[in-house]
């Protein structure tokens, strides 16, 4: 069987910031002696993920000596800007700047955060360079045990897959190393990953992350005002999601409720990876 982390074209490694995609590197690290000249690591910032994502980052870049490039989006020309840990937004900015020009809502069915965030932010920047990219190219973390998620794409972008690589194996790897993301592992997954209060989360996961930090919430809630208040959209038109309460109501059922860590509601896959 091939080396499913050979790289044998010019490739792009889809780098979350979650210890999936951080394993996915290290792989590729320790199949190619390091980095090709024809690879790159790139990170889309939205600036809604955990200080301690960003750190991560920074610290497999430097711990590992390996070049990753940092991405945000822009609304105008040339649509990103390339950025570094220091100067990474760290209040949405990104994000909301999307949503500004959009004047509406991304939501389950339409993701256009990730499409324009991440996908298309790195094509853009890769385009600008001369490659020829395509956009649904990239290599993301991907394990076994994510079948259904795996089932979207092709094999060639999914090594860990191929691999049959698994959240034990990703967590028994981080156990044994030096350093590690600084974000609690719940029963293998990383509920604080991704953007803070994703509308992808299980509703159960995103209370008990309001409740741990209120102010978690206070993004969310005015970029659904901030929509509501131009008048297009009312009541479930002005929300992420319709099928559960607003951010802003969370935000006040969270004062009530217990820890949900762990409770069941599936979060629903996202290609923003782990």
């Amino acid at each position: 069987m091939s080396d499913p982390f050979k790289i044998i074209e010019p490739t792009v490694i889809s780098f979350s910031g979650g210890r999936t995609s951080g394993y996915m590197l290290w792989r590729v690290l320790q199949s190619n002696n390091g980095l090709p000249d024809d690879a790159k690591v790139i990170f889309a910032n939205t600036g809604k993920e955990e200080e301690a994502t960003l750190k991560f980052i920074n610290d497999c870049a430097i711990k590992w000596n390996v070049p990753i490039v940092w991405l945000e989006y822009l609304p105008e020309k040339p649509r990103y800007k390339e950025i570094t840990y220091e100067t990474a937004s760290r209040n949405g900015e990104p994000f909301a700047a999307l949503i500004k020009k959009k004047n509406y809502l991304p939501n389950p069915v339409t993701r256009f955060c990730t499409v324009e965030l991440k996908i298309r932010t790195i094509h853009r920047y890769l385009k600008d360079l001369g490659w020829k990219h395509d956009e649904n190219s990239d290599w993301i973390g991907i394990r076994a045990d994510e079948p259904r998620r795996a089932a979207k794409v092709t094999r060639d972008r999914v090594p860990l897959f191929v691999d049959g690589i698994t959240s034990k194996d990703v967590g028994n790897f981080w156990a044994e190393q030096e350093f590690d993301l600084e974000l609690p592992n719940i029963n293998g997954k990383t509920y604080h990953g991704n953007c803070d209060l994703c509308f992808l989360k299980g509703y159960p996961q995103t209370l008990s992350l309001i409740q741990e930090k209120p102010e978690r919430a206070i993004w969310w809630i005015e970029q659904e005002a901030k929509i509501k208040s131009t008048g297009q959209f009312t009541g479930d038109g002005a929300r992420f999601r319709k099928d559960r309460p607003s951010y802003k109501q969370m935000m006040e059922y969270s004062k009530t409720q217990g820890d949900m860590f762990g409770s069941e509601e599936e979060t629903i896959a996202c290609f923003c990876g782990d």
